[in-house]
């Protein structure tokens, strides 16, 4: 078997040798020799973003999370405002002091005066008859029995204009008197 490493390493050679000698001639070109290379450039100071890319992540995620806390609060149910029961039957009574009095605005405002003084005596919650009205006021030590039988008084009266077939010829003034013994509840509430 002959050996073929002798000659190629020749033809190598020769390949080398003309690939060395020819560089001059290639580094030349039809104008004249090529201009030397300009100096290098210094290196390109980091962006923006390479320098400040943690930071600016969590801000921005700390950004996102206090958008959503005041998103959150201002979307959050408002506190119910509760007024005083004297104030809310002072208003419903002031509003129904203006309309004709019959069988159904004498219901409304004899309850308008049951729920304040549920609500300023401290009674439990329920429906009771007048009857049971009068015997849980009578029993409570907040108010005076004059006080007292003046509301049953007036109960028992808005009650007959209630239930009567036709309403009498002369007006209650309901209204008024409502709010003449809210005021008397209530100066007995604050004098206590």
């Amino acid at each position: 078997m002959p050996d073929f490493r002798a000659p190629l390493s020749l033809v190598g050679i020769a390949l080398s040798s003309l690939v060395i000698f020819s560089l001059p001639l290639l580094a030349q070109s039809p104008s004249g020799p090529l201009p030397p290379l300009a100096p290098p450039r210094e290196l390109m100071p980091p962006a923006f973003w390479e320098q400040h890319e943690t930071a600016l992540i969590v801000a921005a995620f700390a950004l996102l999370a206090s958008a959503c806390l005041i998103i959150k609060l201002l979307l959050r149910p408002q506190p119910p405002v509760i007024l005083p029961p004297e104030l809310v039957a002072r208003q419903a009574l002031d509003r129904l002091q203006r309309l004709p009095e019959d069988g159904k605005i004498v219901s409304e405002i004899s309850q308008i005066l049951r729920r304040y003084v549920i609500a300023a005596l401290e009674f439990p919650r329920g429906e009771l008859t007048t009857t049971e009205f009068s015997a849980a006021l009578a029993g409570n030590s907040k108010i005076n029995p004059e006080l007292v039988q003046s509301i049953v008084s007036f109960l028992s009266e808005c009650d007959q204009w209630k239930f009567s077939g036709a309403d009498p010829a002369a007006p209650i003034n309901a209204a008024a008197r409502a709010l003449v013994l809210i005021a008397g509840v209530q100066a007995r509430l604050e004098h206590r």
